[in-house]
């Protein structure tokens, strides 16, 4: 299980370690408000799991010889039977196994690469062998009761976390030890804490660090074929960019990373130009090499800023001046764009490329924020209005947009048509689940050769910050989300897409151009 643990917890070899636990205990220490700390727990796996119950009794008994005591049985009382749940001391007994080093048959020595530093714990084999095969074969091997250890420094300064998981089936660490912690568990093969670390690192993305920790996530999920991590780490990015771009941690994001994130489309930020003094910033900080930089500029999709902008960048913008030939072609584009219509553009180019595709832009241009109090009471609508299109040719025409928020299913059967003030009043139906629905309020002839695709976003609180929960799209042929808000329980007032029971949507309509299918003569 995963939890966020309220008291400090430093563990080191030797008498710190109980004394550490004995201030879990009685909670007489104030976390430190850095300090953000999760305990993985398995201890109450590990006794109650029927897979390993013979190592357990083999445990039990080790503690009973050593530390006194014994774990009571079953007490059968008529024709029923009443556990008594002692586990916890035995996790107990078996912390102060490892700290007091009674009994111990093994001198495991800890040696930090490329230094002369030295971790000397004392350790029982029957845990090693019990907890990692890769212990036992070690053991098996040694010609002494000294075991030598090289870890690269990062490892070392967790090894004995990583020991005291062995013993006790939990472990508490921050940010920045999940890494090495993990690297320790994929070497010595204990995969429920590997599996348990995944977890955490995919549910901890948005936990506030100095300096940022998904990028290194990211890079490390890369590294070792994680590719469900690296996706959650991905998603994170591109979900939250627009403040990620604000945080120190954009810039160590990798060149490969770079380009992964500006292919997407999925981006949530301000604006395109948001995007580009962004990448601006990132190049002249960590200097790439030339076909980077050129790779990442043409990345950009110029045909969403707008012309005032674009002439701005051109006599401003160092990076532009420096490689404006790699980029000419399509500022010349963006330029042909914004200066006619999007019909007769398609004419002559092919607007389904990702030059003329929005990415998920916040300004108002785009779109609207709309927070719904107390969602599960009764249907809500809201209305707002978008640019009908980000070229200079549309930038003066508005398309009014209606959309309905009901908590509970509404079938196509029963749906009303619009009443006289232009807004949905749809017949309302028992259980179901929420939907939403947005459509134009008018139809135009402007509209032609265009289709628009919804984007809602719905933003939830996690680990005391504002991010975003899930993005959803539905296209003008569905002008509803299928599978909007299919996992969430709204009842709950704890519920993780709630903030103050609250829902934080933001709406998003997207116009995409169609090619024009021109007759042969």
């Amino acid at each position: 299980m995963l939890s966020d643990v309220p008291t400090s917890y430093i563990k080191s070899v030797g008498q710190g370690a109980w004394a550490a636990h004995t201030e879990r205990e009685i909670g007489v220490k104030k976390r430190h408000p850095e300090e953000r700390r999760t305990t993985l727990n398995t201890g109450r796996d590990m006794v109650n799991s029927g897979r390993i119950v013979p190592a357990v009794f083999c445990l039990a008994n080790l503690c009973f010889a050593l530390c006194g005591g014994a774990l009571k049985p079953d007490v059968v009382l008529e024709n029923s039977a009443t556990t008594l749940n002692h586990s916890m001391v035995l996790v107990q007994r078996m912390e102060a196994l490892l700290t007091q080093g009674n009994g111990s048959d093994v001198s495991l020595r800890v040696q930090t690469v490329n230094t002369d530093e030295v971790k000397v714990m004392q350790v029982h084999s029957l845990v090693l062998t019990l907890q990692s095969d890769v212990f036992e074969e070690l053991l098996q091997t040694r010609n002494s009761t000294a075991m030598v250890l090289r870890e690269t420094p990062d490892c070392a300064a967790v090894f004995d976390k990583f020991i005291r998981y062995l013993y006790c089936g939990d472990i508490t660490l921050r940010l920045n030890q999940a890494i090495p912690l993990h690297k320790l568990a994929s070497k010595y093969h204990v995969w429920d804490l590997q599996q348990g670390l995944t977890q955490y690192m995919a549910q901890h993305l948005s936990s506030d660090s100095p300096t940022g920790h998904v990028v290194a996530w990211y890079q490390y999920a890369t590294q070792i074929g994680d590719v469900s991590l690296q996706n959650s780490c991905l998603q994170y990015l591109s979900w939250n960019l627009s403040s990620v771009l604000q945080s120190a941690e954009w810039s160590s994001v990798s060149p490969e990373l770079m380009l992964s994130l500006l292919q997407r489309s999925d981006l949530v930020l301000q604006s395109e130009l948001e995007l580009y003094e962004a990448l601006e910033a990132w190049i002249n900080q960590n200097q790439p090499s030339s076909e980077t930089a050129e790779n990442a500029l043409k990345a950009i999709r110029y045909a969403m800023i707008p012309p005032q902008h674009l002439f701005h960048l051109q006599k401003k913008s160092s990076l532009m001046l420096k490689y404006y030939e790699s980029v000419r072609d399509l500022l010349f584009l963006a330029f042909q764009f914004h200066s006619a219509s999007p019909v007769q553009l398609a004419k002559y180019f092919d607007v389904n490329c990702s030059l003329f595709t929005p990415r998920n832009y916040l300004s108002t241009a785009w779109g609207a924020p709309w927070v719904i109090n107390n969602p599960t009471r009764d249907d809500r609508s809201f209305s707002f209005q978008t640019q009908l299109g980000p070229s200079g040719y549309d930038a003066s025409k508005r398309v009014t947009w209606n959309a309905l928020f009901s908590p509970r299913w509404l079938p196509l059967s029963v749906r009303s048509a619009y009443t006289e003030q232009g807004s949905l009043q749809p017949t309302r139906t028992d259980g179901g689940r929420p939907r939403i629905i947005v459509t134009p309020a008018t139809s135009s002839p402007d509209f032609a050769g265009v289709s628009f695709q919804k984007t809602v976003i719905v933003s939830a609180r996690k680990q005391g910050k504002v991010v975003v929960r899930h993005v959803y799209n539905f296209h003008q042929s569905t002008e509803e989300a299928g599978d909007f808000l299919l996992e969430a329980d709204l009842q709950r007032r704890a519920s993780e897409y709630l903030i103050d029971s609250s829902l934080y949507l933001h709406i998003i309509v997207k116009p995409l151009y169609h090619s024009l299918i021109v007759a042969k003569k």
